[in-house]
């Protein structure tokens, strides 16, 4: 389980998004960065702000007519729009991106259109708006907004980048991240190579050309195309990554931005990594919390916390060593990979809980792997012929292009170790050997840590959930703080993620900024 593969989630089952460090789910970006264990990188540049005026050579995308057609889900149209492969050199070619939009209801008092991105990277927005965005946001907020979504370069839609067939997938998923020897760290080695070149024979063309600096350019030709003056924008996970980079790039043309289960955009990779490590450790503990105080039901034990997760590492040790039967028709196993994927998959949302409850319960009192298994399959997006959606690719794909990898070596993965494993004693080895995915990856990184203050914006509002697995609450802080009009919302409460997550105070908040445009105070807080 790399972390290229431990996204920026949301609700399983619902809407689901995640980015990671180098490797993760944030998959291949978000898990890894540094392995230093202050705030911010010292040494992160400053994002500068591109000019207002648009450069003559860029014209016919800003200038570009959308096609509106119906596109098979009622109430919502489709176009596609042109975008330059490479912002440098756009004599090089177009890229074409996927748009979907649900019109506002009201036809009076419109706001213009409101850009939706659920995170990952490499999650579908166009998906998330059908699903969830365009029939979930509050009534009024859907009622004054024209919903609209763009699947970033690479992803779903948009020129999906694509590494292995479903088979090779679910070997890459099952490789064991916790190697014992050198025969188990070669052959994961070997893995991430795979996946790496496999990306490159079948996705050459796109692959140094799916940044998050190029995706958030691609939204301001959206914005203009649309015929908004400014952006507005809800942003989850990865997506606020990629609205604070917009924020940045263009910030006299930011309308009502939201950045919810926000990233610290200056942090290396390692330093990522290691902070997300962390998080999820932190959900882990609410989860024990909660399990082993209901006696008997709880299939980690009723003891203390430290207890349970002592029972679990040991559960992943076992079926390590020898995977349990799920039933799967292509005959896949319950490996320690799989295992832990489950588990970290059911800690974006507490929501999940019961059902991680009852799939532990079956793999360790039954011996039975098949809960375990559903939500690895269900994080990965495996469809039931074995098939799976393009996530981890694109995954991967930006999280590598986007910051210098977490670790290049085994030797540096060794070293690194104790600090991963005292973040988390449960998931810390996995996560720190998935961070090394990225050393293999066969296009040089572009980005590298950065701050992004946004001068001149309009205020943002930025929102951290106080026990967020994959994004840490720092993050958010961090990220608020930097924004020259960054406002903080804080939500005390558990989970990946904030707005429509059930707490009154969270949306009637974010309802009012981007209804009226009224920013909440500093430092607001909720629960």
């Amino acid at each position: 389980m790399d972390t290229s593969r431990h996204r920026s989630r949301r609700t399983l089952g619902r809407h689901l998004t995640f980015r990671t460090c180098g490797t993760l789910l944030v998959a291949a970006g978000l898990l890894a960065s540094g392995c230093s264990s202050g705030g911010t990188t010292t040494d992160a540049s400053l994002v500068a702000a591109l000019p207002e005026s648009t450069p003559t050579e860029l014209a016919p995308y800003y200038d570009q007519k959308l096609s509106w057609r119906a596109c098979g889900v009622e109430g919502f149209q489709c176009a596609s729009m042109k975008a330059p492969l490479d912002y440098d050199r756009p004599a090089r070619g177009d890229i074409k991106l996927a748009v979907a939009r649900k019109q506002a209801t009201e036809k009076s008092g419109k706001l213009g259109s409101l850009l939706v991105n659920p995170g990952g990277p490499g999650g579908s927005a166009i998906g998330y708006l059908q699903s969830y965005a365009a029939l979930g946001y509050p009534e009024k907020v859907r009622a004054r907004y024209d919903m609209v979504a763009v699947d970033p370069r690479g992803v779903a839609r948009s020129e999906p980048v694509t590494c292995l067939d479903g088979k090779e997938m679910d070997a890459y998923t099952q490789t064991d991240v916790t190697p014992d020897d050198r025969r188990e760290t070669a052959a994961l080695r070997t893995s991430y190579q795979r996946f790496a070149a496999g990306c490159q024979k079948r996705s050459k063309k796109i692959l140094p050309h799916v940044s998050t600096v190029e995706a958030a350019r691609d939204m301001d030709v959206l914005r203009a195309v649309l015929g908004d003056e400014k952006l507005s924008y809800v942003g989850a996970s990865y997506g606020t990554f990629l609205g604070a980079t917009y924020a940045g790039l263009f910030p006299k043309r930011v309308g009502r931005l939201v950045l919810d289960g926000a990233m610290d955009p200056s942090l290396s990779a390692r330093r990522m990594s290691r902070d997300q490590t962390a998080g999820f450790e932190t959900a882990f503990q609410s989860f024990a919390k909660d399990c082993v105080g209901r006696g008997a039901k709880c299939p980690i034990g009723t003891g203390g916390t430290r207890d349970a997760g002592k029972r679990l590492k040991s559960f992943f040790e076992a079926v390590d060593r020898e995977p349990l039967p799920t039933g799967d028709a292509s005959g896949r196993r319950l490996s320690e990979a799989v295992a832990t994927t489950g588990v970290i998959a059911a800690m974006y949302d507490e929501g999940a809980w019961p059902q991680l409850r009852d799939a532990l319960t079956s793999a360790i009192r039954d011996k039975d792997g098949s809960g375990l298994l559903a939500l690895s399959d269900s994080y990965y997006e495996r469809d039931s012929s074995g098939e799976y959606a393009n996530l981890m690719a694109a995954n991967a794909a930006v999280n590598c292009l986007d910051l210098p990898p977490a670790f290049t070596t085994r030797e540096q993965v060794k070293k690194a170790l104790p600090d991963f494993e005292k973040a988390s004693p449960v998931f810390g080895e996995g996560l720190a050997w998935s961070s090394l995915n990225c050393a293999y990856w066969p296009v040089k990184a572009t980005g590298k840590p950065h701050r992004i203050e946004a001068r001149g914006a309009a205020p943002i509002v930025v929102v951290g959930t106080v026990r967020d697995p994959a994004t840490p609450y720092r993050w958010a802080k961090a990220l608020a703080s930097q924004l020259s009009s960054g406002r903080l919302l804080t939500y005390e409460g558990d989970g990946h993620t904030a707005y429509g997550r059930g707490s009154r105070c969270v949306d009637s908040t974010i309802n009012a900024y981007l209804l009226k445009g009224t920013a909440p105070a500093e430092e607001k807080r909720c629960s």
